[in-house]
């Protein structure tokens, strides 16, 4: 019975790996689907040169990847909208979620179940990202990418700034460079790890550990929904919870 009860665990595991490994697949498959709108030609459209690279960053079959496009060319994806919702979490802590929906009333709905259940408040549009800066970031692994170098190159590209730590370099600039800076950086070293436009806090909100908690619940709640596609927060995760909640 011990080793049945291991299999099962193990089986368990396995299967709930399978199903969030298949609801990555749905989202990036969306982006590209959405992206492709704009050409199908990854030379002349970065978005689309952008949501493709994610994919295969997340190691997406190929034949996931060409249904999507063809998806846009035979126009399944004009239905989708790009709506950004945010609201406020636990403690205070604002969040940007990010969705492509085929029904708007729908989302709406359901993002704003998820706010109230696990302690949030969904606000209107604006109510809460003018506290964070929207940026374009494009990573490089240290192993493929001496600093000095991408230094010099980013610098040379009209990025704002670049960020290296023990094991990648983060190249930052503004959404209007983004393209820009990603296309020169991969004409000197090739295809980034990650390039992504993000909603950065421009400060940070301190959490008790329980709300820490209720905050995490939410977040995955939205990150389980379908239609997000990304969950901004300002709160910093590596920080160690304060006792008392800090309200925005």
């Amino acid at each position: 019975m011990a080793g049945h009860s291991k299999f099962k665990n193990i089986m368990h595991r396995k299967g709930a790996q399978d199903q969030k490994r298949a609801k990555i697949f749905a989202k990036l498959s969306k982006e590209i689907s959405v992206a492709a709108r704009e050409g199908v030609d990854q030379e002349f459209n970065a978005r689309l040169r952008v949501a493709v690279a994610a994919a295969k960053a997340q190691n997406m079959p190929n034949d996931n990847i060409k249904r999507a496009i063809q998806r846009a060319e035979g126009g399944e994806a004009d239905n989708f909208e790009e709506i950004r919702y945010e609201g406020y979490g636990p403690g205070g802590v604002a969040l940007i979620a990010e969705i492509l929906t085929d029904n708007r009333n729908r989302a709406a709905s359901e993002i704003r179940s998820i706010f109230s259940k696990n302690g949030g408040a969904l606000g209107e549009t604006g109510s809460v990202s003018f506290m964070f800066s929207r940026i374009g970031i494009v990573i490089y692994s240290n192993n493929s990418v001496h600093a000095d170098d991408i230094f010099n190159a980013a610098l040379e590209a009209g990025a704002n700034d670049i960020v290296s730590s023990d094991n990648r370099h983060e190249v930052i600039c503004t959404p209007d460079s983004f393209n820009h800076v990603r296309e020169a950086l991969e004409g000197h070293f090739g295809v980034s790890d990650e390039a992504v436009l993000v909603w950065r806090p421009k400060d940070k909100v301190q959490l008790d550990s329980e709300k820490v908690e209720m905050l995490c619940r939410l977040i995955e709640a939205l990150e389980d929904n379908d239609d997000v596609q990304t969950v901004a927060v300002n709160f910093d995760f590596d920080q160690e919870p304060s006792n008392t909640a800090s309200m925005l």
